[in-house]
C-alpha cells in the first residue's frame, strides 16, 4: 500500500485552493445582468379582460429554460453573472387587469431588489400590452423598473416588432431591438442578439450607446398587410440588417405597431442606437422616409373575401387542404377566440350536412362545459351543448352543438382538454380554454390528417409557417371580431390623428429623428 507524501499532500490543495479563489475572482468578474419581462398583445376592441391565469410565469433559473442561448453549455450562459428575476408570458388577449398588471409587477421588482446591483438587464416584452385604466403599460413598467435597479444600470429590450415605442419606453431603454420578420420566424435570433448586444457593451467597456434617435411614423396597419413574406414589408425590413450593421451602430429598429388597441401610442416607429450621432439621425430617418414612401403598396398577404365567397372557393376547389382564415377573431392578435360567427355560418352550409359532404375542420371553439360532457361520454359517445360567445357574443350567441366525440386528449398548457366532435362532414375542435392551432401535431394528436383535408379553418390571420407550407390553397375570410382586418369600420377614438390609412389625403408628415435623452439624463 502506497503512502500519500504529506508535502504533496499539502501542495495539492494549496492549488486546489488557488484554482477555485481564481474561478470565484473570474466570475467575480463577470457583469451581474439580471432577467426580466412581462409579454401579451392586448386588444381593447375585444370585451375580453386577461387575468392571471392566462399568464404563464417563470420565476429564476427556470427562466433559462426559455432561450435555447441560455443553456448550461452555452457560451452566453458563461459571459455573466445572470440574475433571472420573473418572465411572465400569455397569448394575446383582451386588456390586463389592473389588479393582474400590479401583481405581476410587484413581485418582479421585488425579485430584482433582492440582487441589486445590476450591470446590465436583459428586459422581454412585446410591446402591446393593454392594461385596463392604464396607458403604455410598458412605459409604466420600465420607468418602475428604473426606480428600482437605478439609471446607470444598461436596460437592452427585446420587443416585438407589432409592438409600440412610446417616448417613455425609448428614455428608459439604452439598447432596443425587435424582430425583423413577420411571421415571427427570427424571434429568437432577435432576442439573442438583444443580449449579445449587452454583453457586448459590457465586455468593452462602452456602456449605454450614446445616441438614441427616434421617429414616430403616423402609420397604423394590421400584421396581415405587413407581413414581411412578401412586399412592400419585405424590400423595408431588408434594409433593417444593413442599417443596424454600419460602424457607429448599436441597432436598428422599424415596429410596425399595433393595429387593435385605441391608445395615443399605437403607430409604427423607427428608433436607432449608436454612438454617431449623425449617422444614427440619418439612418433613422432613411427608414422612416423608406416606410413613408411606400405606405399605399401594402396590402393583404394573401386573397380576402367574405366568409361567404372563401367557403365557395373552398368547396370548389381541388386543392387540399384548403386554408380558410377566420381572421377576425384571431386569438393571437387578441381576439377572445370564442366568437361563434363562423362557425355557426359554416353549419348552416347544405354541403356540410351529411358525412358525405366535403371535409372540414374548424379549429377552434371554447367549450368547457361541452369538454366535459365529452370526456364523461367517451370517443364515440353523442354530446350535445352549447359552445362559444361566453366572452365575445357580439355578432353570434352561443351554437347548440350536437355529434359524435371522435377524440380526447387532455394535458395541452393552453387547452387544458380538447374533444373532436364530429357533425355531417364537419369535426370541430372544442376546448376547455381557447388555443391557438399553428403546428401540423395540434392536429395530429388528435388523429387529425389536416393534409388530407378538404378544408381547414382556423383562427388565425397570416398563416404561421408550418400552416403555410401544408396548404394547398388559402383565402382570408373578413369575419367579425376583436381583430377586425377592415380598421376603418372600427370605432378608434384616441390614436393620434392624423394618421394613415384612416386620413389618406394627409400631408407628409414631420420624420425628422429626435435625439431621445439617455436613461441617466434629466
Amino acid at each position: 500500500m502506497h503512502k500519500i507524501n504529506p508535502i504533496l499532500s499539502v501542495f495539492a490543495t494549496l492549488l486546489l485552493f488557488v484554482v477555485a479563489c481564481s474561478q470565484k475572482s473570474n466570475h467575480d468578474k463577470l457583469p451581474r445582468i439580471g432577467i426580466a419581462g412581462i409579454a401579451i398583445e392586448s386588444s381593447t376592441f375585444s370585451p375580453a379582460v386577461s387575468e392571471m391565469d392566462a399568464f404563464r410565469v417563470s420565476r429564476g433559473k427556470e427562466i433559462f429554460n426559455l432561450y435555447p442561448f441560455f443553456s448550461e453549455d452555452s457560451t452566453n450562459r458563461k459571459r455573466a453573472n445572470w440574475l433571472p428575476a420573473l418572465y411572465a408570458r400569455a397569448i394575446p388577449g383582451g386588456a390586463v387587469t389592473r389588479e393582474t398588471y400590479e401583481s405581476l409587477v410587484t413581485e418582479m421588482l421585488d425579485s430584482l431588489r433582492k440582487n441589486l446591483p445590476y450591470d446590465g438587464l436583459f428586459l422581454d416584452i412585446h410591446g402591446a400590452m393593454s392594461v385596463v385604466g392604464l396607458d403604455d403599460p410598458e412605459g409604466d413598467m420600465i420607468m418602475r423598473i428604473r426606480e428600482v435597479i437605478g439609471t446607470e444600470t444598461v436596460i437592452s429590450t427585446s420587443m416585438d416588432l407589432h409592438g409600440s415605442v412610446s417616448p417613455r419606453l425609448a428614455k428608459h431603454t439604452d439598447l432596443i431591438t425587435c424582430y425583423r420578420l413577420a411571421p415571427h420566424e427570427d424571434a429568437m435570433e432577435s432576442k439573442k442578439r438583444t443580449v449579445d448586444n449587452l454583453l457586448d457593451r459590457l465586455e468593452k467597456g462602452m456602456g449605454k450607446p450614446a445616441y438614441k434617435a427616434w421617429i414616430a411614423v403616423p402609420i397604423l396597419l394590421p400584421g396581415e398587410k405587413t407581413s414581411t413574406r412578401i412586399d412592400p414589408a419585405k424590400s423595408l425590413y431588408a434594409k433593417v440588417a444593413p442599417a443596424a450593421a454600419q460602424e457607429g451602430i448599436t441597432d436598428a429598429g422599424i415596429w410596425i405597431g399595433y393595429a387593435w388597441a385605441d391608445e395615443p401610442r399605437n403607430q409604427a416607429y423607427v428608433m436607432v442606437t449608436g454612438d454617431d450621432g449623425e449617422l444614427v439621425k440619418k439612418t433613422a430617418a432613411e427608414l422612416a422616409k423608406s416606410f413613408w414612401d411606400v405606405r399605399h403598396e401594402f396590402d393583404f398577404i394573401a386573397p380576402t373575401a367574405t366568409l361567404e365567397e372563401s367557403l365557395n372557393k373552398a368547396i370548389s376547389s381541388d386543392k387540399r387542404p384548403f386554408m380558410i382564415s377566420d381572421m377576425g377573431d384571431n386569438p393571437t392578435a387578441g381576439g377572445a377566440g370564442d366568437v361563434t360567427w363562423t362557425l355557426n355560418e359554416i353549419l348552416k352550409r347544405p354541403e356540410f350536412k351529411s358525412a358525405d359532404g366535403p371535409s372540414l375542420i374548424y379549429a377552434s371553439i371554447p367549450g368547457p362545459e361541452f369538454v366535459e360532457e365529452a370526456i364523461a361520454a367517451g370517443i364515440g359517445g353523442k354530446v350535445e351543448g352549447y359552445v362559444g360567445a361566453a366572452v365575445d357574443s357580439r355578432f353570434s350567441p352561443p351554437i347548440f352543438l350536437s355529434g359524435t366525440i371522435t377524440s380526447i386528449v387532455e394535458g395541452d398548457q393552453h387547452a387544458v382538454a380538447e374533444v373532436v366532435v364530429k357533425r355531417g362532414s364537419v369535426l370541430v375542435i372544442v376546448t376547455k380554454k381557447r388555443k391557438p392551432y399553428h403546428l401540423e401535431s395540434d392536429f395530429t394528436r388528435l388523429d387529425l390528417n389536416p393534409r388530407q383535408t378538404d378544408i381547414v379553418v382556423v383562427k388565425i390571420g397570416y398563416l404561421v409557417p408550418e400552416l403555410y407550407d401544408m396548404r394547398g390553397d388559402w383565402i382570408m375570410a373578413l369575419t367579425p371580431g376583436g381583430v377586425d382586418q377592415d380598421l376603418e369600420r372600427m370605432e378608434f377614438k384616441r390614436i393620434n390623428r392624423p394618421m394613415f390609412p384612416f386620413d389618406r389625403d394627409m400631408e407628409n408628415p414631420d420624420l425628422s429623428p429626435k435625439l431621445i435623452p439617455l436613461s441617466h439624463e434629466k
